[in-house]
């Protein structure tokens, strides 16, 4: 354990962030001193973390491979008082840094107290385990909103790769990734007033099976069928509510995700694309997308209805085109089958094709990916998506190593492999246009999307750019009101049964959410 005391309950969330991309997988409590005592482990090291915002600068005390004998000594008891922990004075260091209290004025919003502690943080947990981050110090926050702020502001593309590398400490490469996509997201939403519209998410939470890194609400399918009808009834009803409430406005692009949509049959489909086109205006609709997902769930007829109600992008993901992989995973179809599906996907519609792709699955080592990469090259998708693997508390995979200790096969090539997939999606003729973080993400690294021009995802743009609404619909979906820089959001309770039984509450949450 690590433990870091505060003299305030102040940015815990960033400096446990920062501390867990330096030591994956260890455990790390923020606390704020006299509230507790904490006995880490001794082969590791504390923290204590001293907050004087308003008069502009920081102090951390640094206590590297702290040991717990049984002493006393004045620096010892001095270091107890003021941390709260009782650590050894031997090996401590005290670092500080001063910073202007105040916004500059000129873009630099991204700055003030957080930034500073994080700066210094960084520094010092840099020279403790010999190790740069590809993100440096950059946590809880889209690398794409710095570059974003700092155009606005007039910055001109060298000086902002300039204040990402010597600001944040991000490695050159990720800086011209960032500054890329954000320079490229801009001229896109320069196209239309998307903030007097909204977007539309419908979840299917059903799959053939979940998947063993999964955390997302769904359900296995099989024996579900009076409960999928009970959960179209119910998502028609959100869909209703919304459609009035909304009516005033701009709807642009409508998103099903899951779970797979694709599990429902060809007349739950076409029961679903009903209901949709009979509630909402769709007239400005610039892209509706279905997540096919699992291979296994498509066919020429889940097809047919698709293209019959105009579905303009779908995504067909293999996550790994390795067959142990999939067999480890519990995906439950081949690579071959992937296969069938693209090329039927290609009969059957005109189409925008995405492929998700996963690097860091267990067991996995660059050259499988690479194995990957040339078979998904070789289909030729207009949109490739590159996920690093984060594991969350509500996979199984986390679940089977925190309560059964069932352990994995590492990967341990993560920043070749994203290196790799990196530049064949540019060989593929697709270019980065967004791309978002995770907590607990391998070799704390991104999810980014690449694109042809003419087949760029607008909807994965719009929710992470924080550009409009985002009216979520179905069994744990979140939903998030944008006014300005004010962004709310409102939750639907996971659990199918909880949904189908408060569908009105659930209701209720909307319209709270969209009061004005």
């Amino acid at each position: 354990m690590i433990a870091v005391s505060f003299n305030k309950e102040k940015y815990f969330y960033d400096v446990h962030s920062l501390v867990r991309a330096f030591y994956p997988g260890e455990e790390v409590v923020c606390f704020v001193r006299w509230e507790k005592e904490i006995e880490t482990d001794p082969e590791r090291f504390a923290l204590a973390v001293d907050l004087a915002e308003e008069q502009g600068s920081i102090a951390v005390t640094f206590v590297p491979g702290s040991r717990y004998p049984d002493r006393a000594g004045k620096k010892r008891e001095a270091y107890t008082r003021r941390s709260g922990c009782a650590l050894p004075a031997d090996g401590e260091r005290e670092s500080s840094i001063d910073f202007n209290p105040l916004t500059d004025g000129d873009g630099r919003r991204v700055y003030r107290a957080k930034n500073a502690l994080k700066r210094l943080l960084y520094r010092m947990l840099e020279e403790e385990t010999g190790k740069s981050l590809p993100w440096g110090s950059l946590t809880g926050i889209r690398p794409t909103h710095i570059p974003k702020i700092l155009y606005e502001a007039g910055w001109e593309s060298s000086a902002i790769l300039r204040e990402l590398s010597e600001t944040f400490f991000v490695s050159k490469e990720k800086a011209a990734l960032a500054v890329e996509i954000a320079d490229r997201e801009r001229r896109i939403l320069e196209e239309e007033d998307y903030e007097s519209g909204y977007s539309l998410y419908i979840g299917i939470p059903f799959c053939p099976t979940t998947c063993l890194y999964c955390s997302f609400p769904s359900w296995p399918i099989a024996g579900r069928e009076k409960q999928v009808e009970e959960y179209l009834d119910a998502l028609m009803k959100e869909m209703d509510f919304v459609a009035k409430r909304f009516r005033e406005k701009t709807l642009y692009t409508v998103y099903f995700g899951g779970g797979t949509p694709t599990t429902l049959s060809p007349g739950q489909s076409e029961r679903l694309l009903q209901a949709l086109e009979k509630c909402f205006d769709l007239s400005a609709v610039k892209e509706l997308t279905v997540e096919a997902g699992r291979p296994d769930s498509l066919t020429a007829e889940k097809l047919a209805v698709l293209n019959r109600h105009h579905v303009t992008r779908i995504s067909v993901n293999p996550q790994s085109m390795q067959q142990r992989t999939l067999d480890l995973i519990g995906r439950r179809h081949t690579a071959e089958d992937v296969h069938r599906a693209f090329h039927l996907a290609r009969a059957c519609g005109d189409f925008r094709i995405n492929m998700d792709l996963i690097l860091g699955l267990p067991g996995e080592r660059a050259a499988d990916v690479k194995d990957t990469l040339d078979q998904v090259a070789a289909l030729g998708p207009d949109d490739l998506t590159l996920h690093a693997l984060a594991l969350k508390r509500g996979s199984r995979m986390q679940a089977l190593a925190e309560t059964k200790g069932v352990t994995f096969p590492a990967f341990t090539d993560i920043e070749e492999a994203s290196a790799l997939a990196q530049a064949k999606a540019r060989e593929m003729g697709l270019a980065p246009y967004y791309l978002y973080r995770q907590k607990n993400i391998a070799g704390n690294l991104e999810n980014t999307g690449f694109a042809r021009e003419d087949a760029i995802g607008l909807y994965n743009i719009l929710i992470n750019e924080d550009v409009h609404s985002i009216v979520a619909l179905g069994a744990g979906a979140i939903s998030k009101c944008v006014r300005g820089d004010l962004v709310t959001r409102a939750e639907n309770v996971k659990e199918l049964g909880q949904y189908l039984e408060r569908i009105d509450e659930m209701i209720g949450r909307k319209r709270a959410l969209y009061s004005e």
